[in-house]
C-alpha cells in the first residue's frame, strides 16, 4: 500500500507518509506527540511488542502501515496514528461483520480495509496523536482526508476508527466519515475511602450480592492480590502467557492472537503499566487477569483460570480491579467490551464513538441508515443503564469530585 501528502499550513509545511512498521518511526518521535493522559497501547513500546512478536503482522491479518506527520525542513512529527490494513474483522470489537456480509452479498469486496486504532483492545482514547503545540483540528482533517485517499487510491472498501475521541469523530465526519455510537461499562472513582465505601453506594440488594460474592473466596480459601510493575516478578509473566491462553483455549470460537513473545516484550519493555491480579488457591495461581494501568486509568484486558470455581470470575475481574483502583486512587477502570453483569456491579454504561468511510457509495448510503436506527437505540439503552443504575444517586459533593 502506497500513499502520501504534502500540505501547506500558513507558513509551516506538513508532509504526511505511510510509514510500514513501527519500528521504521523512533521511539522519541513517536512518544513526542503522546498527551500526559493518552493509554498505554498508544505508545511506541506497546505497539512494538504487538508487531515484533508477531501478533499484530501482515501474517495475522493485520498489515501495520501506520501514518506520521512531519514539519518540513526539520522533520519533527507533529502527528501520528497507528493504522493497519486487514483482511477481516477479528480482534476489533467494533463489530461491522453483517457489514460484510452485506457488501459481499452485493458483489462489492470488503476486504481489505484499513483500520485506525489498537489490535484486539477496545480501550477508549486518542486514535490521531498530534504534539501539544501544534494546530490539531487542522491535523484531524488532514489525517482523515489521507486515510480516506488511502482507501480510494489503493482500491480498498473502507476505513474504521474506533474507539475515538470526540474531537476526532466530529473532524472525521466532516471529512466524509460516518459516526457510530456504541457503548462500553466503566467505573467512576467517586472518591471512595475503601471498599467497604464503594459498598455503600450501591443500592441494597446488590450491596448484598456482592458481599455474597466476595465471601465465596473466603470459604474457598482462594486469595487475590494486585501487582504492578516492579512488584510482577518474571516468572509471572511467564504465566500470563498460559492464563490467556487458558480462556481462548476453553472458546471453540477462541482466537489465539497473542504470542509467548508479547508477554516476554512487555516484560522486558513495559512493566511499568501492567497490572497483574492473580487469585491463589495456597501457592498455586488459579486464575488471573492482565490489566494495564496508566495516568489514573486501569484498563482490564486478558483473563483465564485454570479452576472453575463458584464467583472467581467476578472477584479477579471486577472487585479486585475496583479495590486497586480505590488503593491507588486511579480515577476510572475501563474493563474492556460487553457485559451487562458489569452494570450489575456498580460498572454504568457511556457512550463510545467510532468513525467509518467508504468508498463505495451505494454501501455508504445503506450503512448510514443503519447508523441512524442503531443510534436511537444505543441512545436508549445508555439512557436507561444511567438512570437505572445500581449505584445510588451522587451526593453534589461526588458531582464535585467527578
Amino acid at each position: 500500500m502506497c500513499g502520501g501528502i504534502s500540505v501547506d499550513d500558513r507558513e509551516k509545511r506538513l508532509e504526511a507518509t505511510v510509514v510500514e512498521g513501527i519500528e521504521k518511526v523512533p521511539r522519541e518521535d513517536w512518544n513526542s506527540v503522546l498527551a500526559p493522559d493518552d493509554s498505554p497501547f498508544i505508545e511506541w513500546d506497546f505497539l512494538h511488542a504487538m508487531e515484533r512478536s508477531g501478533s499484530a503482522a501482515r501474517a495475522t491479518g493485520w498489515a501495520p502501515y501506520h501514518i506520521v506527520v512531519r514539519q518540513t525542513p526539520n522533520k519533527r512529527i507533529v502527528a501520528a496514528c497507528p493504522l493497519y490494513l486487514k483482511t477481516h474483522s477479528m480482534g476489533e470489537f467494533v463489530f461491522d461483520h453483517s457489514w460484510a456480509d452485506a457488501a459481499e452479498r452485493a458483489g462489492i469486496r470488503y476486504y481489505p480495509k484499513l483500520v485506525m486504532g489498537v489490535p484486539f483492545t477496545p480501550h477508549t482514547g486518542r486514535r490521531i496523536l498530534t504534539a501539544p503545540d501544534a494546530d490539531r483540528p487542522r491535523l484531524l482533517s488532514m489525517v482523515g482526508q489521507l486515510a480516506a485517499s488511502l482507501c480510494n487510491e489503493n482500491k480498498l472498501s473502507s476505513v474504521h476508527v474506533n474507539f475515538c475521541m470526540d474531537d476526532e469523530a466530529d473532524a472525521l465526519r466532516d471529512s466524509g466519515f460516518l459516526e457510530r455510537l456504541g457503548y462500553q461499562y466503566h467505573w467512576r472513582n467517586l472518591g471512595y475511602a475503601n471498599f467497604d465505601d464503594y459498598l455503600a453506594r450501591l443500592r441494597h440488594k446488590r450491596r448484598a450480592a456482592v458481599r455474597r460474592e466476595r465471601s465465596a473466596l473466603e470459604e474457598q480459601r482462594v486469595t487475590v492480590r494486585a501487582m504492578v510493575g516492579e512488584e510482577i516478578s518474571d516468572r509471572t509473566f511467564a504465566a500470563m502467557y498460559d492464563v490467556y491462553l487458558s480462556t481462548i483455549e476453553k472458546l471453540y470460537w477462541g482466537r489465539r492472537y497473542l504470542t509467548r513473545e508479547f508477554f516476554d516484550l512487555l516484560r522486558d519493555n513495559f512493566r511499568r503499566c501492567v497490572c497483574f491480579v492473580g487469585a491463589y488457591s495456597g501457592r498455586e495461581l488459579i486464575a488471573g487477569t492482565i490489566n494495564f494501568e496508566k495516568s489514573g486509568v486501569l484498563y482490564g484486558r486478558y483473563w483465564g483460570c485454570f479452576k472453575d470455581l463458584r464467583f472467581l470470575h467476578f472477584n479477579v475481574c471486577y472487585y479486585a480491579g475496583i479495590e486497586h483502583c480505590i488503593e491507588r486512587k486511579l480515577m476510572r477502570f475501563e474493563p474492556g467490551a460487553g457485559g451487562e453483569y458489569k452494570w450489575l456491579r456498580g460498572f454504568d454504561p457511556v457512550v463510545t464513538r467510532s468513525a467509518h468511510y467508504f468508498a463505495h457509495a451505494g454501501l455508504n448510503k445503506a450503512i448510514a441508515n443503519f447508523l441512524t436506527r442503531e443510534r436511537r437505540e444505543v441512545e436508549a439503552w445508555v439512557s436507561a443503564g444511567q438512570n437505572r443504575s445500581q449505584l445510588k444517586p451522587p451526593t453534589p459533593s461526588d458531582e464535585e469530585q467527578q
